[in-house]
Order: C-alpha cells, then structure tokens, then sequence
C-alpha cells in the first residue's frame, strides 16, 4: 500500500469544491428512487418531467444530508435515444458524477487543451433563484462529469426542478439511517486501462495520486486487483480507480466491466458518524449487505489485541452486522458494502466510518473479495 504526500503545484486557477451530485439512468426513474427511499432513508427532494415542462426526460431527485442522486428515465419510446443506447448496453447505472467548482471556465479550458473530450460546452440555466453555470466532459467508460458553478444560484438544487409534491410516509415511520456525505466513488477499469485513467485525472483535471495498492498486496487465492485513489488538491473530492489483476479465476472487477460493458462506476462510498446505527436502520429497512465469514472476526479480534489503537465501538455489534475493520498505527475505518443494486452484478454500495483514517480498507480487501466470490460462484460467475 502506497500513500502519496506530494500534491503537486497548488493549480493557478479553478478550484473543486466537492461532489455536487450523481445522476443515474434507469428504465424507472420513479421506482428507482422509491427504492432508494424505502431501503437507505433517502426523502424526495426535487422532481422533473411532463408537469414541469420538460417532455423527453423524468428526473426525481432524492436526498440525504449532503447527497443527492438523480434518476433519470426517458418519456417517450427511444427518446433521447442516448438514454435507451446507454440502458440497453449497461442496465441501470451511473451516468454522470457532478463537481461542485469555483471558477468553471478556467478548468474547462484546462480540460480541453489538455484533451478532455467535450460533451457539452459551458452553459447557463436560470429561475428566479439565479444562475447556474455547468459544462460537461467524459471520463471512462461513458460517465461524464458536469461542472458545476452555484456562485450566482440561491435555490435548492437546479433551474427546472420543483420541490417534490409529496413525502414518503416511511420517512416518518423509521429513523434517519445517517448518511452524511458521499465519501469516495470508485470506477473499474478493464485490465491494463487503469493507468490511462488515473493519468487522465492527473492532467485534464490537476488530480493528484493519494493512495494505492497492487496486487501483490489485494489478493484472494483465485483473483486480484489494482488500485490508485486519484483526489483534488483540497483532497475533498476522491476517485479510486480499479482494475482486475490476472488471478486462477474471473476477477470480481472483470465481472463488472463484462455485465456493465464497459468501464464504470462500481460502488458509491457514503459516509456516516456511526455505522452501528446507520447499518441497523438500513437492515431495518430491509437493504441487504454482503456477508463475511465468522472468521473474518475470529482472526480480527487476534490482530487487535497488539494493535497500537483501540476500537471504541462493540466488536460483538460490529460482528453481528457484519461490519469490517481497517486501521493502522494511527486509526481506523469501519465499513460496509451492500449486495447489488440492481439484477445485474454491478454497482453496490459501501457504508464508512472514518477514525483518523485516510485509507480506503486495505486490509479487508481479501475478506471483501472473499465475500464477494461466494456470491459470483452462486452467479456461476467465478
């Protein structure tokens, strides 16, 4: 494992704030974000479609603390047919990955002279409540990312929205599963592609390199991965990029790339101020998590009677839910991961709790992959 301390030079000009926003194409954008609501405590936010104008797409977007996911599905039969292409090839899944930013035009131009493929220049929407700036590049796969300025904008979220004309009584009858903020979102990468990609960061976008690992150090006895977290200069923004590594098996990364079709987003890291609760509001609502070996804690509770820090939450919580354990000298992380969100073994979730740690669970990558291969083999995927 490799943590990286040089940034580089401060960039001159253009600062990334944080993630404003991921957005989602899906067959049923209505039923989609409902699942979203009923199984992780999200609540409607803000809505589009035939009654507020807008004829070829429906968007609902749903919220919890500072995130926000968008589903979008189209109106009509094939139209836009961008939409339809991107469901047929990769089923539901993330589209695009918003950045809040200051000074959009200089990052925009950074992009450009340095290759960025554009797929939409920069552009203005309005309401009462201001303007909003954005401009739109790709990155791998077909994701984009929007830039997005909000310095002249007072409303809740984007011009074209409305606030969403109704709550969700489950809101009211089960407590806030307290996910806070998106954490980090991981793209996986097709074998050899991932050095392109992180370099891609480095240069278009001033990325710097903030940690990685090979597969000499993430391995299982039949499949292995690489992996570098690209961030920006402020570190508030963080993108592991992943790649399968060649194993006895097929790679958990190289299911995905194969049923995705492509490069994409592989999981949404969330974060929260304490998992114990969250996780328990979360199976309460029914969200299903991966399972990990009694092992797994057996082995764990060993390391940790020599371990230079002390866990403050229950080992006995934390192995009845499941949840794993990273550290080092200095801290730890708890974390989580949902089964597939969808039919198709592809994008999942994780839930995190940081302790004065950076990393990105290292050490339960083995238990993780572990865990995940018992589930391929069910999918004759292994």
């Amino acid at each position: 494992m490799t943590t990286y301390t040089d940034k580089g030079p401060k960039p001159e000009a253009g600062r990334f704030v944080c993630f404003d926003h991921i957005t989602f194409w899906v067959s049923n954008a209505k039923q989609a974000a409902a699942h979203y609501i009923a199984r992780l405590g999200f609540e409607p936010f803000m809505y589009k479609g035939l009654e507020t104008g807008s004829r070829k797409v429906a968007a609902h977007a749903i919220k919890q603390n500072k995130i926000i996911f968008v589903f979008q599905s189209m109106l009509e039969p094939g139209v836009p047919t961008d939409i339809g292409e991107h469901l047929v090839k990769h089923g539901d899944a993330v589209k695009d990955v918003a950045f809040e930013v200051e000074d959009l035009d200089a990052i925009y131009k950074r992009a450009v002279q340095c290759g960025a493929q554009v797929v939409a220049e920069p552009w203005e929407e309005k309401d009462e409540k201001g303007t909003v700036r954005m401009a739109r590049i790709k990155t791998y796969g077909d994701v984009t990312h929007t830039l997005i300025d909000r310095s002249n904008y007072k409303g809740p979220f984007l011009p074209g929205y409305q606030r969403a004309a109704y709550t969700d009584p489950l809101c009211k009858l089960l407590p806030d599963p307290g996910l806070e903020v998106i954490d980090h979102i991981v793209g996986n990468q097709p074998d050899l592609k991932m050095n392109d990609v992180v370099e891609w960061y480095e240069k278009t976008l001033q990325f710097h390199r903030f940690w990685s690992v090979d597969d000499s150090q993430l391995h299982t006895d039949f499949s292995a991965l690489r992996s570098v977290v690209v961030t920006n200069f402020e570190e508030t923004i963080k993108m592991p990029i992943n790649e399968p590594a060649p194993g006895k098996r097929k790679s958990q990364i190289q299911e995905y790339v194969d049923y995705h079709g492509s490069a994409g987003v592989q999981h949404i890291a969330m974060k929260t101020n304490d998992i114990i609760n969250t996780v328990k509001r979360m199976k309460e609502r029914g969200q299903q998590f991966l399972e990990i070996p009694e092992t797994y804690y057996t082995q764990l509770r060993q390391k940790l009677k020599t371990a230079k820090i002390t866990v403050k939450e229950s080992l006995d919580e934390l192995q009845k839910l499941r949840i794993l354990i990273d550290y080092d000298d200095d801290g730890y992380l708890l974390q989580i991961f949902t089964k597939n969100m969808q039919d198709r073994p592809t994008l999942f979730l994780e839930v995190i709790q940081r302790h004065n740690h950076s990393g990105f669970g290292a050490g339960n990558f083995k238990s993780l992959f572990e865990a995940i291969e018992a589930e391929q083999a069910e999918r004759g995927n292994l």
